[in-house]
């Protein structure tokens, strides 16, 4: 995911169009590492992302919408305390580098026009987001504190300079020219796309890789030309935003002519990073806060997996169990022939049409009575333990098929989900219950999410079993249409309407498919009926029920149609 220094200048260029002027009227931090600012520009608010995330940093403007914590962080407050109300005059990037500077003017307390910068270094790991004070150049406060144990170079907190990261000694590639680039390169070190990245500034290894597709083995006039082709693009702003799809996802606003595989294009950059990043940050927060669940359901499903082997093998055996009544009548009929310590005796069967003759192995301990008594016993053990271990057999199959289902859950569950789906294992027993705070409130009704069809008609989806439990057997009246993916894992679908139109149907299937285990394949079946026809069997798990009188449907599943539908 190359958010290189190009794509910064492309996201830069495109705010200074959005957002200049613009007034800052909300501030939220929603995570510790996501800052999100309601701008009101143009007669229009748009939501400004600044993520630091680990994995994840960017900043654009985006159309997700985060939930707010209910009480804001520090840095939050002294945001809001310092630049609400206040108006961006200018945002401006360091060079080709991934620093990026917002001059903010605003009012102190006084009533005295003072000017901030908030700036923000997009640096992976590193990333960070200062407030600064513009007139005496201190930090007032920052997203991360870097102290100087941590870093001797420059200090990042309250009250100290604000020092710029340290020059990497690179050319910017809009100031130089293509001699003075040419000069920079060695052409007998090899790995030329490593030296444009570690001679130009703003180039990721991704688009130095492009750089090299272009010029082939061409001579030093080719490498001047295509370098001056991505410079004029870079220069008059000439971006083409696009998400390249093949094993992986990758991004660019630059052509990316060496690529093979699916390309979508986007009208501008900000709606190709809101596409792109939409849901990931989120997906690995909850896999950070779900890792300990989800090592938790995937071990308790193997656990079942084993325990349904060897109840198979026990079953196989139990299929023999009339051999081993043979056997003992057998030696009984041929109890004369057996002395104590013999480990084997040959005897005629005849229970074979041909009467052949027959070797029963015996253990040697034991009298010729006690061996005979012995076969006589493992018939009956195997004959009672079939039928106990068939129930165990269909047992341990819906521990599976329910462990299966919430490791699906997980697949698709967001912060809030996470929280109902160990909440659910506690009351099923599978994890301890915490010990209960009486100051709490009692918990609160599970939120189904929610769509809206093409014809306005709404559609309720469950994102775990305590979601879709209340939503089909408490929420759902008796005539609107319930909808569940065809013996696959997935979740609980209601259409709020007794008669639906066929794209209604259609568009909940597709939903229906989509949140399933089937997520990503074609041609998924989805089942459908009215909600009086479907019923919770007593003792079932969470989640579970049965139905008929339904209707199937098969649908692809579509992220985009699925994103467009949400409320």
């Amino acid at each position: 995911m190359p958010f290189d220094g190009i794509v910064t200048r492309a996201v830069t260029e495109e705010l200074k169009k959005d957002l200049i002027p613009g007034r800052i009227t909300k501030i939220y931090q929603p995570t510790p590492t996501e800052l999100v600012f309601t701008v009101r520009s143009k007669g229009k608010n748009h939501s400004l992302l600044l993520s630091i995330h680990p994995t994840y940093a960017r900043f654009h403007i985006t159309e997700d919408i985060y939930k707010n914590p209910k009480e804001a962080p520090m840095f939050c407050m002294i945001l809001r305390k310092y630049l609400s109300g206040a108006i961006i005059e200018a945002i401006e990037q360091k060079g080709m580098e991934r620093i990026i500077t917002f001059t903010i003017q605003s009012k102190n307390e006084i009533g005295d026009i003072s000017q901030k910068l908030l700036i923000f270094e997009l640096m992976g790991k590193h990333s960070n987001v200062m407030l600064v004070d513009k007139e005496k150049g201190h930090i007032l406060d920052s997203l991360k504190h870097i102290p100087i144990s941590q870093n001797r170079h420059r200090i990042i907190l309250p009250g100290q300079k604000y020092i710029l990261p340290p020059d990497q000694n690179k050319m910017n590639p809009l100031e130089i020219s293509s001699e003075d680039f040419i000069k920079r390169l060695d052409f007998n070190a090899g790995k030329m796309d490593m030296q444009f990245v570690q001679t130009l500034e703003g180039f990721s290894p991704f688009i130095a890789k492009e750089l090299l597709h272009r010029i082939g083995f061409g001579s030093t006039s080719v490498y001047t030309d295509k370098f001056n082709e991505i410079k004029e693009q870079l220069i008059e702003n000439k971006y083409v935003p696009a998400i390249y799809r093949n094993n992986k996802e990758d991004f660019h606003v630059i052509p990316i002519s060496s690529f093979s595989g699916d390309v979508e294009y986007f009208e501008d950059v900000n709606k190709m990073l809101d596409a792109f990043y939409s849901g990931k940050a989120e997906r690995d927060r909850v896999k950070q806060q779900a890792k300990d669940l989800y090592r938790f359901i995937h071990n308790e499903k193997n656990k079942n997996e084993r325990k349904l082997k060897k109840h198979e093998k026990t079953i196989k055996k139990a299929e023999n169990a009339e051999e081993y009544q043979r056997l003992g009548e057998l030696l009984t009929a041929h109890m004369h022939l057996i002395s104590k310590g013999d480990k084997e005796v040959k005897v005629l069967d005849y229970y074979d049409p041909e009467q052949k003759e027959r070797i029963i192995p015996l253990n040697p301990n034991k009298s010729p009575s006690e061996n005979a008594q012995n076969y006589f016993k493992t018939y009956h053990k195997l004959k009672t333990s079939k039928h106990v271990v068939e129930k165990e057999i269909e047992k341990t199959k819906e521990e599976i098929s329910y462990f299966d289902q919430l490791l699906q859950q997980m697949d698709v569950a967001g912060v809030e989900d996470i929280e109902e789906i160990r909440e659910e294992l506690r009351e099923e027993g599978y994890l301890k219950k915490q010990k209960k705070d009486k100051k709490k409130n009692k918990p609160s009704k599970p939120v189904p999410e929610k769509y809206i069809s093409s014809d306005d008609t709404e559609i309720l989806v469950g994102k775990n079993n305590k979601q879709n439990e209340y939503l089909t057997m408490r929420l759902a009246r008796r005539d609107e249409i319930w909808l569940h993916t065809k013996d696959i894992p997935g979740s609980h679908v209601i259409i709020r309407s007794s008669e639906p139109s066929q794209k209604t149907l259609e568009e909940a299937a597709v939903i229906a498919a989509f949140f399933s285990k089937s997520q990503n394949s074609s041609s998924v079946p989805v089942d459908y009926t009215k909600v009086r026809h479907v019923k919770k069997p007593n003792g079932a798990k969470p989640g579970f029920v049965i139905y008929e009188n339904q209707k199937t449907l098969f649908v692809t599943p579509s992220k985009d149609i699925v994103n467009g539908l949400k409320a």
